[in-house]
């Protein structure tokens, strides 16, 4: 492995005991939050660190920092405190971070990710303290290798990376967007095992079309029009080549693209490195596992299922595509699977002749599938027509319009089938389709539902109904590591399909006879776990993976082992060798 940083690197002794090795001493040592374990470094390592005098007298175990700071935690008032307080946490003591939030994961997650994530995005400028990951624009571009070469971090082996043209269902957000990967890599590491000193968020702030953001004075960003077409992808290519020269064996996840470029870069790099686009192929897997859980809740088959999604952005039509090859996978054709697949957009059902929109195509209906429909023919079906006239069993929500999913659509929905399958799945929370309570009431509790945002549980008629969260964190860890691990050049669709399958299988097993279609965030670690060798095993069938040595060893103790650890560890000093 290459030295983690030039400041501290992880080492094992003669006896096989693991230790972090520091060139950095004092007072410096507490200002870097990897090095910093604050009360928890030794008497005999205050002494040889030279940290005498600068911390209280009394040596506390890691336990009893994460509980003193739950209990501080407790006290806040509000999402945003709470999710301030989590950060300087991280910026203090990396590993002290990390195990308070593993302690309380379900509790935390909806802080450090959605909804509160939006809130902290939107408010970036306001309320930044403390720099963290990297910042490319064209100010800087043309020195990213140099940027690359000064970070303090060397083996960079996982990048989440943004835009910020298209954050959750806030829309651009200019610099703010790091916030996201930020998030994003907080639950790598808190529930998928991937080492924080191994990762790095990108923001490429190629500006902003947000009016209130160039009009800000507080807003930290470039003050400029978003780049577009030659000029966008050039910064892109650069920051993408960079990477591939600095840090080769890096997994790069896209994250929040808009739609008009989120397919288009994809497939640009897609067969040169391994990379992703979580809200194309991560939210699709997420999405198919549900479905897959809610059919046997319902005693069907995938290829038994008349899909709706409505909303045709990279979360949608990513969800569509892999629904499709599931339904291939249960025994359809393609031809088959697409006519029973009806994706809406913001003007009505995507169809050949109709739709323009490059990305969309292959999930078009043709005109014929509702010419006996008692609609007028000159313009494409509405969302309310397709659920009446297709009578979809299933309908899914990735539009970001609240409220979309109003009475009469889910009461026809009912209508059409004794237990619809609902899934509004938008983030955040105040950009849901519908919710749980509106959905239960209007279909005489039938309904399959679960959300993108946390929802408490139903109580309705008597009987309460758990309300499951359908994440991409129960994805993109677990498919990141295995990528990581298995050291891919590539992460292929049978690895992203095989994730939805995994996950599919860990609610069968764990989940569904608690009446969930997702597990409860508190799993999370469990599913990557599980996810993770199953796409790890996946990658080694079809090459993806360069470690065919892995081919013969029990995969799931390898991905085990390979889980970093929030613990601190005993420090030895050696002094800088540069």
């Amino acid at each position: 492995m290459t030295k983690l940083s030039d400041y501290f690197d992880y080492r094992v002794d003669s006896d096989g005991n693991p230790y972090l090795e520091v060139s950095i001493r004092g007072f410096t040592l507490l200002k870097l939050s990897a090095t910093n374990k604050g009360t928890a470094f030794t008497a005999q390592e205050r002494i040889e660190l030279g940290l005498e005098g600068l911390l209280p007298p009394q040596v506390t175990e890691l336990e009893h920092q994460v509980n003193r700071l739950y209990l501080n935690y407790q006290k806040l008032q509000n999402d945003i405190s709470k999710y301030q307080f989590l950060r300087a946490v991280q910026e203090r003591s990396e590993v002290l971070y990390y195990a308070l939030l593993e302690r309380h994961l379900e509790e935390m997650v909806p802080i450090v990710y959605t909804p509160t994530i939006g809130l902290a995005i939107q408010q970036f400028s306001a309320i930044y303290t403390t720099a963290r990951g990297l910042t490319l624009s064209v100010d800087n571009i043309d020195r990213v290798d140099t940027i690359l070469d000064n970070y303090p971090l060397h083996d960079i082996r996982l990048i989440v990376v943004t835009d910020a043209s298209a954050i959750l269902g806030i829309g651009d957000q200019g610099m703010g967007g790091l916030d996201i990967c930020i998030g994003k890599l907080a639950l790598y590491t808190a529930g998928g095992g991937m080492c924080p000193f191994q990762t790095l968020p990108v923001n490429l702030d190629v500006g902003t079309n947000r009016t209130e953001l160039l009009n800000n004075p507080q807003y930290l960003g470039i003050r400029e029009k978003r780049l577009q077409d030659t000029i966008y992808f050039e910064l892109v290519d650069k920051f993408v080549c960079a990477v591939r020269k600095k840090w080769p064996q890096a997994i790069i996840q896209f994250e929040d693209f808009a739609k008009n470029v989120a397919f288009d870069v994809l497939a640009r790099y897609r067969d040169q490195m391994p990379c992703f686009n979580d809200d194309i192929q991560g939210t699709g897997a997420m999405a198919l596992a549900g479905l897959i859980s809610a059919c046997r809740r319902n005693g069907e088959t995938l290829a038994d299922q008349t899909v709706v999604i409505a909303g045709a952005g990279a979360g949608g039509i990513g969800v569509a595509s892999i629904i499709k090859e599931g339904m291939m996978r249960a025994g359809l054709t393609e031809e088959q699977a697409r006519q029973q697949i009806f994706v809406i957009d913001g003007h009505g059902l995507v169809v050949d002749g109709i739709t323009t929109d490059a990305y969309k195509l292959p999930l078009a209906q043709s005109k014929e599938s509702y010419q006996d429909w008692a609609i007028g023919k000159d313009q494409a079906p509405t969302l309310m027509d397709v659920v009446t006239y297709a009578k979809p069993s299933v309908l899914i929500g990735l539009s970001g319009i609240a409220g979309l999913f109003n009475e009469p659509i889910i009461k026809t929905m009912a209508n059409n089938h004794s237990h619809p399958i609902i899934l509004p799945l938008s983030n955040p929370t105040a950009n849901c389709e519908a919710t749980p309570i509106d959905i239960f009431e209007w279909t005489q509790g039938r309904a399959i539902v679960a959300t993108g945002s946390p929802f408490a549980d139903v109580e309705y008629q008597s009987t309460r109904y758990p309300i499951g969260q359908g994440n991409n964190a129960f994805i993109f860890p677990g498919l990141g590591f295995a990528a990581v691990i298995g050291e891919c050049t590539r992460i292929s669709d049978a690895m992203v399909l095989e994730s939805a399958y995994a996950l599919a299988d860990y609610i069968a097993e764990n989940a569904l006879d608690a009446g969930l279609i997702y597990p409860p965030v508190a799993d999370l670690k469990k599913v990557s776990l599980r996810v993770a060798t199953r796409v790890l095993a996946k990658a080694l069938e079809d090459g993806s993976a360069s470690r065919q040595d892995l081919s013969a060893i029990d995969l799931e103790e390898y991905v085990t082992t390979h889980f970093w650890q929030a613990k601190h560890l005993p420090f030895r000093y050696a002094a800088m060798n540069r």
